[in-house]
């Protein structure tokens, strides 16, 4: 499992969003990556959802965000 908040971002996109931003520079993957530990941190029904699944919880905050940033 990748430890750096970018691998595990990427980790928890699906792959046609994973292939998107794994094209886009440094900078940017490690901006979304923030905003989606941001999300992880700060949604209540994502904190309820990771207490059953740590990986739903991760691959539904990643979809949030990038539901913001389309490809």
């Amino acid at each position: 499992m990748p430890l750096d908040t970018v691998g595990r971002f990427l980790a928890a996109l699906d792959p046609a969003h994973r292939e998107a931003v794994s094209g886009k520079p440094r900078e940017e993957q490690e901006r979304l990556a923030a905003e989606w530990e941001e999300e992880l941190e700060q949604d209540t029904d994502i904190d309820v959802l990771d207490e059953l699944s740590p990986a739903a919880a991760e691959s539904e905050a990643a979809r949030r965000v990038m539901g913001r940033h389309p490809a």
